[in-house]
């Protein structure tokens, strides 16, 4: 069958919030931990594919439930590099633009699945950002970040993804920020000089779009979201929060039913 395998889950929980510039309505299930989005713009854009086999991995850096899933990532990218699949880390886009008040309401919200995904997955969280009076929650500039590295140092961009997590998370720095990623270049021997100048042109902002447009083009809807193709069929095979052995698995079944 020659089309993309979406998991429909029934979600049991939602929490709900909404951008006022980009209208875009969030629902994290505490459940799953998937982050579901509606599309952006529709388009009929078609993906040439460059290898037999590939996996995809559709996150945001301000995902919570992104940075709960990433030790788990982390296991599946040195899994791919294994068995010579390529491994693909594409930005979602989960609230570019932010916009949201930054109230109480808004924080609490945050706090919950911040929560939520500590216990689930055991990820570490500082709680010091919502000490601040003003903060917007723009996750543009850090998915044009994670983009800017990939055109720099493309074997690097995993663990620039990672750092930007754990320097949000557990550290409450601002990742909209360019002075953010001063030590996490410094960390990955990536030119902090030429990281700037790129970060803030419009060919990285250009990119960054694109990112969110490709992500729609696999069909994600939510995020984390990890696709895996096999010639000319997509197979979601996580959405929400999903141990390595189980992608692993999933992997290895769709492999053995394709050699069939």
């Amino acid at each position: 069958m020659k089309y993309l395998f979406i998991i429909l889950l029934t979600l049991s929980y939602h929490s709900k919030t909404m951008s006022q510039d980009h209208k875009i309505q969030v629902q994290c299930d505490s459940i799953t931990g998937l982050c579901d989005i509606p599309d952006f713009e529709d388009n009929n854009k078609t993906i040439a594919w460059n290898d037999d086999e590939e996996l995809f991995y559709i996150g945001d850096p301000m995902c919570s439930w992104c940075w709960g899933i990433s030790p788990q990532i982390n296991a599946l990218q040195c899994y791919a590099n294994q068995e010579h699949i390529p491994f693909n880390l594409i930005m979602g886009g989960l609230r570019p633009g932010g916009g949201e008040a930054w109230d109480t309401a808004f924080k609490r919200f945050l706090e919950h699945h911040w929560q939520q995904v500590h216990e689930k997955s055991g990820q570490p969280f500082s709680y010091e950002l919502f000490e601040k009076d003003e903060f917007n929650y723009d996750t543009e500039p850090a998915c044009r970040a994670v983009i800017t590295a990939r055109s720099l140092a493309p074997e690097k961009t995993l663990a620039f993804y990672e750092l930007v997590q754990h320097y949000f998370y557990t550290k409450s720095k601002d990742p909209k920020q360019v002075d953010f990623y001063k030590v996490i270049c410094e960390t990955l021997d990536i030119d902090f000089q030429d990281f700037s100048d790129q970060f803030t042109s419009e060919s990285m902002k250009l990119a960054t779009q694109a990112d969110f447009t490709k992500s729609r083009e696999l069909g994600v809807r939510g995020f984390p979201s990890i696709i895996y193709r096999h010639k000319d069929q997509l197979y979601n095979i996580a959405s929400g929060y999903t141990e390595f052995e189980d992608l692993k698995a999933a992997i290895l079944k769709l492999k053995a039913k394709n050699e069939d």
